[in-house]
């Protein structure tokens, strides 16, 4: 009987949490039905029938190119940065060399800046290769990205035995069919997690956009959305109407990765 109850009341609590966690998607949806002066005079909760329109106001616009450079970007930046923080990871755990704890150390403060302090020197670098204005210094920044490259050293010590890189060494295996046929079955929740945070990150990235993309035609979703705005009239319907199309990408990715995400953020917790 307790234990009934037990499974009753927490059935009861992630049944509200979960309805508190969807109810900021569904208000977004619902909003994005109305006409932008209607949604402070309304009770937005419920859909109204302005949708097609709003989604003719985005289509008509540069929508549907801004969705793809936001795709093309963060995949792009997703695939590369993956693959980079995943190989500086097996280097990192798999070969003795000098420096490498000034080295992991160094990894471990560049996650403490602040990205607006280096954006400046990032912009002249990227001015300096001809690139300013382009999709490519929205992409360049993933490459080295001190989270993932910290995550991956820590995930591959964890998931990876050393004998096992060793054993295969000793039957003649180069490196790099070592890191592919070995290390990378071992790490792959780890990696699909990355993927999922490199992905996210990318695609919700509104800072770099904004000091680097002056053509529309190079515009992201972010800036798309907030290019909606005019300086007599901000288009709030269109905006959510928007919102809610660039959020479909992440919901689908999410559902596909969600088991390999929480194998990810759990490994190496304590099991009782």
């Amino acid at each position: 009987m307790a234990k009934n109850i037990r499974k009753t009341i927490t059935a009861i609590i992630l049944g509200i949490l979960t309805v508190i966690s969807i109810f900021p998607f569904w208000l977004m949806f619902s909003m994005s039905t109305y006409k932008s002066e209607m949604i402070f005079q309304n009770n937005p909760i419920l859909p109204s029938d302005y949708f097609l329109e709003n989604l003719k106001t985005i289509f008509a616009s540069n929508f549907v190119q801004s969705y793809g450079n936001s795709l093309f970007v963060s995949i792009l930046s997703m695939v590369i940065g993956v693959l980079v923080c995943s190989m500086v990871g097996y280097g990192m755990y798999a070969y003795k060399f000098r420096f490498k704890k000034q080295l992991n150390i160094f990894i471990m403060m560049t996650m403490m800046v602040p990205n607006q302090i280096g954006i400046i020197g990032y912009m002249i670098e990227m001015r300096n290769l001809g690139v300013n204005n382009t999709l490519w210094p929205l992409i360049f920044t993933w490459f080295a990205n001190g989270f993932g490259t910290y995550w991956m050293i820590s995930f591959v010590k964890q998931a990876v035995p050393m004998e096992l890189i060793e054993s295969a060494r000793i039957d003649g295996a180069n490196e790099l069919r070592i890191f592919g046929s070995i290390v990378v079955p071992c790490i792959r929740p780890g990696i699909v997690t990355l993927c999922l945070l490199l992905f996210l990150w990318s695609w919700n990235n509104y800072m770099l956009p904004l000091v680097f993309i002056n053509k529309q035609d190079n515009y992201t979703i972010p800036i798309f959305v907030k290019s909606l705005a005019s300086a007599f009239r901000t288009d709030y319907g269109a905006q959510l109407a928007g919102l809610t199309l660039a959020t479909i990408p992440l919901l689908i990715i999410f559902i596909i990765g969600s088991k390999s995400l929480i194998k990810g953020l759990t490994a190496g917790a304590v099991k009782g």
